[in-house]
């Protein structure tokens, strides 16, 4: 998992504003999925069952967008 995440302050820099930073990088870089993905073993069927579905909703909505505006 070896991931090291550093935020540095931008000059004079809210602390809050850093920590805002920093959560926005955690979830950039897909670390806070992989930490809770990895808590429980998941099969590799389905493991392949999540991503096929997923997979089938981004065409659903690909392929909506497309007939919306070729109706139009």
């Amino acid at each position: 998992m070896g991931i090291n995440m550093q935020v540095y302050p931008k000059g004079k820099e809210d602390p809050r504003r850093m920590i805002k930073r920093f959560v926005r990088k955690c979830k950039k870089e897909g670390f806070l999925r992989e930490v809770l993905e990895r808590q429980r073993f998941t099969k590799p069927s389905d493991k392949k069952r999540i991503q096929k579905k997923k997979r089938q909703k981004v065409l659903k909505k690909l392929r909506e967008e497309y007939e919306a505006r070729m109706r139009d």
